[in-house]
């Protein structure tokens, strides 16, 4: 090899078959340009950075389904996307989802749904076996460039250089996507992130919460209009889960698409607008926050009685009631969307045998709640 001339990593070794960039497979986020640039490039303009990137033409091979009609204000929107690694595991089966710009989506589903590999594939890290995903309007396979530069990813690990600094770090993730630098910008960041006093210290030296914000400022720093985040509270302190959730509302006000995955999912409550639950590949529920908890929710009313009771009384079969262990507490489940409760009948018929209470409560399912019971009765039905 000439002096001053670099080694193209995906043909260095093409004769071995080692080493060969197949254009048909997931390349790693972001595709990092800096290993293609020439050596009299070390600063390059963004025009430069896109011109030293060789992109290589697409190819083909699987047959997709037709496309969808999606909701006019979708900034994501996948199409029919199933995935099945070479084991035969289907991780992803037939995926059809819109979301919406400027919301805040919560994707839920227990351990092994399928939650991490849907949100590879959106970002381009895992390929579809079939379907389609566009984000920004740009195809996420035939114009995967234009897409990833759409797309903040905080992963649930860290994969960087331990021997940067956390300045360096944040603002090389920037240059991978050919943006001028912008110090003000990082500074912004890493200071909403409690970084700025740690900027000059090295990934090695820092703690494990440190390291997940730097995560966070990592996915920030090229201005993506959509934010994934996966598990972005797991393993952190709560001053770090407090900073992250008010930087998460200052982002979707100022038009940031958020897209999280998380095993918290009171945050879900309080944060999400939309909710999608995720079992063994399949997404058995999206909807809105409000409109889920509304018609899947059911309310409980708790009566204090003033004598302890042995069992509940036949008569008071025909009502779903529940008797506590002391035999003090006489719960009642019902539809707060019917147009009767029920709740007059059975307080008369309480009346009735002689059962009095001496105090009463209402409360309501939380998100928690139908999310354990959704997840529940599909296990239930696909058993």
């Amino acid at each position: 090899m000439g002096r001053g001339k670099m080694p193209y990593r995906g043909t260095e070794n093409a004769r071995s078959g080692e080493g060969t960039l197949n254009p048909g497979a997931a390349r790693p986020f972001p595709y990092r340009y800096k290993e293609r640039l020439p050596e009299n490039c070390r600063h390059p303009t963004e025009a430069q950075t896109r011109a030293a990137a060789h992109p290589l033409p697409r190819q083909h091979t699987m047959t997709l389904p037709p496309v969808a009609v999606a909701i006019t204000d979708a900034i994501v929107s996948v199409r029919g996307v199933s995935k099945t690694y070479a084991g035969g595991f289907q991780a992803l089966k037939n995926v059809h989802l819109d979301i919406r710009r400027g919301e805040i989506f919560a994707l839920l589903g227990p351990n092994g749904a399928g939650k991490t590999t849907l949100i590879s594939v959106i970002c381009g890290m895992v390929n579809a076996s079939v379907g389609t995903v566009t984000a920004d309007g740009h195809d996420t396979v035939r114009d995967y460039r234009a897409a990833r530069a759409t797309i903040g990813l905080v992963p649930q690990e860290l994969h960087t250089d331990s021997f940067e600094t956390v300045w360096a770090t944040v603002n090389f993730s920037r240059g991978l996507f050919g943006k001028a630098p912008n110090p003000a910008y990082i500074e912004k960041i890493l200071k909403d992130l409690s970084l700025w006093d740690k900027k000059d210290n090295k990934i090695m030296a820092l703690s494990g919460g440190m390291k997940r914000r730097v995560l966070i400022a990592k996915a920030l720093s090229h201005e993506p209009k959509i934010l994934f985040l996966d598990e972005p509270s797991a393993g952190v302190d709560v001053e770090l889960r407090h900073d992250m959730w008010r930087m998460v509302r200052e982002l979707r006000e100022a038009g940031t698409t958020i897209i999280l995955t998380t095993h918290y999912i009171e945050e879900a409550e309080d944060m999400a607008d939309r909710i999608g639950v995720i079992r063994k590949g399949e997404l058995i529920v999206v909807e809105e926050k409000a409109t889920l908890m509304r018609q899947l929710g059911q309310k409980q009313l708790a009566l204090t009685l003033q004598q302890p009771l042995a069992t509940v009384p036949e008569t008071l079969a025909q009502w779903p009631l529940t008797l506590s262990a002391d035999g003090l507490t006489l719960t009642y489940s019902f539809d707060a969307q019917k147009d009767d409760t029920g709740i007059a009948e059975l307080l008369a018929a309480l009346g009735t045998e002689g059962i009095h209470f001496k105090d009463l409560r209402s409360s309501e399912s939380s998100l928690e709640d139908i999310f354990v019971s959704l997840v529940h009765e599909n296990k239930e039905v696909t058993a």
